[in-house]
């Protein structure tokens, strides 16, 4: 085939044409998958949520307690005892694409009459879903007889929701601190959020309030080998003495009290809460 300059040129102007082409879909391509990757914020405020789910977000500041732990949509995270789902609704579609979220639930087996109900709800809220949910593996966890919650040194990051007052109450809360160390690489973070008793209270408040002291929970953690890694006060009431007749419960969103002095507990909101931040060391 024989060029001419005039052949050339035009040639070499298709060229460009189709490289200038090519580069033009990829950057809608990419700047599509962008736009498509929900942020945490949209998931917490997603309508896919209730209303009274979403209206929490102002008391349980899902968005800036997640950043502040370090989740991440590529991890492997494991949250323990979702119970009905709130913090998942958040963190379940947000790993969908790139990472993995399990479910460490309570078992069939549980002895506690409200277990297996719980966890029964909680699998036909996720399996009435499958687009947001139909990822999610489901393990039992029910010291000490199930304790693999995930693959061993396998999670990059672990998370319990006011959950340590429950374990201490059934005299457990060394075994399940065990457990979750024993599913998380080195260097992998356990973030715990729970209702934080005064300094001085003693184990006798610990059992009975629903409210743990941070050293407490600190000591539990480095039982299990954790270092600490950092606290945050984003989820601190001050107005919450943390001393109430029915305990943590007589607050919202619980009102055990009934209608007695409503207003009262309404007026100081949910109680006051520790975030401490864990790592297991490299």
């Amino acid at each position: 085939m024989r060029f001419t300059m005039k052949s050339s040129k035009l040639f070499f102007t298709a060229a460009l044409s189709t490289i200038a082409l090519s580069f033009t879909q990829f950057s809608l391509a990419d700047h599509h998958g962008a736009a498509t990757a929900k942020t945490l914020t949209q998931w917490a405020e997603g309508e896919h949520r209730s209303e009274s789910n979403r209206d929490r977000n102002k008391s349980r500041n899902p968005v800036d307690t997640l950043e502040f732990f370090g989740l991440a949509a590529d991890m492997t995270v494991i949250e323990i005892l979702p119970s009905r789902g709130w913090y998942t609704e958040i963190m379940a579609p947000y790993l969908r694409d790139h990472g993995k979220y399990y479910a460490a639930h309570f078992s069939p087996n549980a002895s506690a009459s409200y277990m297996p109900p719980n966890l029964r709800n909680f699998e036909e809220k996720i399996t009435a879903d499958s687009d947001l949910y139909g990822k999610i593996t489901v393990r039992h966890l029910n010291p000490p007889n199930e304790v693999t919650i995930s693959p061993p040194e396998s999670a990059d990051m672990a998370l319990t929701f006011r959950n340590v007052h429950n374990w201490i109450m059934a005299g457990q809360e060394h075994e399940y601190f065990a457990t979750f160390y024993k599913a998380l690489k080195p260097g992998g973070v356990l973030g715990v959020v729970e209702h934080r008793a005064k300094p001085d209270a003693g184990m006798d408040v610990m059992r009975t309030s629903g409210y743990v002291t941070e050293a407490y929970v600190k000591e539990v953690a480095a039982a299990a080998g954790f270092e600490f890694a950092g606290n945050s006060e984003l989820n601190a009431n001050p107005k919450d003495p943390t001393v109430h007749p029915e305990g943590v419960w007589t607050l919202p969103p619980n009102y055990r009290m009934g209608d007695v002095d409503r207003d009262k507990y309404m007026a100081i909101g949910e109680s006051d809460r520790m975030t401490l931040k864990f790592v297991k060391p490299q």
